[in-house]
C-alpha cells in the first residue's frame, strides 16, 4: 500500500496535520517514536492556547490523537532509521524492518533540549540534571535549585519549581529576561526565585548527585560556587534534523526552510512546527503550520495549479 501522506512526529502540528489530512479523506499514517504529543507532554497547565485555559498538555494531545483517528487516520509507533524523499514516491525504512511507501511526507520531528556541553552535565543526568522541570520537579521537594536560562520555559518553569523547592535560583547569561512580560512579572515577585544577571555555569559538581554549580560572570569573569541538589537547564532547543541532511533545505541552524504554505524545496515533502525556521514556536503555531501543510499536501496530491511546486531556495 502506497498511503497519500505520512507524518513524522506526533507532536501538535503532526496531530493537527493528522486530523486535516484524514478528514479531507487522504490515506494518513502518523509515525512517532514515543506517545504522541511531543513537548505539549511536558507542559502541565496549559494558558495561552486558544479555548482551552488551564488544561494540561497530556489532556490536550489525546484529544488531538483522538479526533485525528477518529476521521481514520492509522498511527505506528516506531522510530524512522531513513528515508528517500527525492523520488516521486517517497520511501520511509523503521528500525523495526518496516518499508513504507508515501505520495507525500509532512516533517513534525519537532525539536530536542540545547545542551550546555560543561562538565558534570552529562555525568549527572537523571541525577540532579535535567531537561523538564514538568516531568522531574517533584523529585525535588524541599530542595535548591538552579535554572538556566531566560526565555518563556526557563522562567515559568522556575515558578512551577517554587511548589516543590525551597528556593530556585535562575541563572541567564544576559542583564535582562527574554520572556514574555507576565511570565517575568510572576518569577520576579516570587519571594522562592532570585535571579542571578550575566553568568553562565562552568561547572556542575557533586559525589553522587549534584550538589553545586561553577558560575562564571561574563562581564568580570569572577568565579562563585552556588550550591544547588539539582539543575534544570532550559536554553533552547534544536532541530530533530539529522537524517534530513542531504534531503531538504536546512538553515544553519539545522531548522528546515519552508515557504508560508510548509512547502520545503523537495516535491511533495511538506514541514510543519518546532522544525521548521519560523518566529515563534507555539502551540497555536504548530496546529496552524500542521493544517497548512496537510491542506498543502492534499493540492499536491491533486495536481492543484494553486500550488503548482516550482524549484526554489533560500525560501523564508
Amino acid at each position: 500500500m502506497t498511503y497519500d501522506v505520512v507524518i513524522l512526529g506526533g507532536g501538535p502540528a503532526g496531530l493537527t496535520a493528522g486530523i486535516y489530512a484524514s478528514r479531507a479523506r487522504l490515506s494518513t499514517l502518523l509515525i512517532e517514536r514515543a506517545m504522541p504529543g511531543g513537548q505539549l507532554m511536558m507542559c502541565e497547565n496549559i494558558e495561552n492556547f486558544p479555548g482551552y485555559a488551564g488544561g494540561s498538555g497530556i489532556d490536550l494531545s489525546t484529544t488531538m490523537r483522538e479526533q485525528a483517528e477518529k476521521f481514520g487516520m492509522e498511527t505506528l509507533y516506531a522510530e524512522v532509521e531513513r528515508l528517500d524523499l527525492l523520488g516521486i514516491e517517497k520511501v520511509i525504512w523503521t528500525t523495526d524492518k518496516q518499508e513504507i511507501r508515501t505520495k507525500t511526507v509532512i516533517i513534525c520531528l519537532g525539536a530536542k533540549p540545547r545542551r550546555l556541553n560543561v562538565p558534570g552535565e552529562a555525568e549527572f543526568l537523571g541525577r540532579g540534571v535535567s531537561y523538564c522541570a514538568v516531568c522531574d520537579g517533584a523529585f525535588f521537594k524541599d530542595k535548591r535549585l538552579v535554572v538556566v536560562g531566560g526565555g518563556d520555559t526557563a522562567v515559568e518553569d522556575s515558578v512551577f519549581l517554587t511548589k516543590y523547592a525551597s528556593s530556585v535560583h535562575l541563572v541567564h547569561r544576559r542583564d535582562k529576561l527574554r520572556a514574555q512580560r507576565i511570565i517575568q512579572e510572576r518569577a520576579l515577585s516570587n519571594p522562592v526565585i532570585k535571579v542571578t544577571w550575566n553568568s553562565i555555569v562552568k561547572r556542575i559538581d557533586g559525589n553522587e548527585s549534584v550538589e553545586h554549580v561553577i558560575l562564571e560572570n561574563v562581564l568580570t569573569k569572577q568565579t562563585t560556587k552556588l550550591p544547588a541538589d539539582g539543575v534544570f537547564i532550559l536554553v533552547g532547543t534544536e532541530p530533530n534534523t539529522k537524517m534530513l541532511e542531504g534531503q531538504v533545505e536546512l538553515d544553519e541552524q539545522g531548522y528546515i526552510i519552508t515557504d508560508e504554505n510548509m512547502r520545503t524545496n523537495v516535491p511533495g515533502v511538506f514541514a510543519a512546527g518546532d522544525v521548521r525556521r519560523k518566529l515563534l514556536r507555539q502551540i497555536v503555531t504548530a496546529c496552524a503550520d500542521g493544517a497548512i501543510a496537510a491542506t498543502a499536501a492534499e493540492k499536491y496530491i491533486e495536481g492543484s495549479s494553486d500550488l503548482a511546486w516550482q524549484p526554489r531556495s533560500n525560501v523564508i
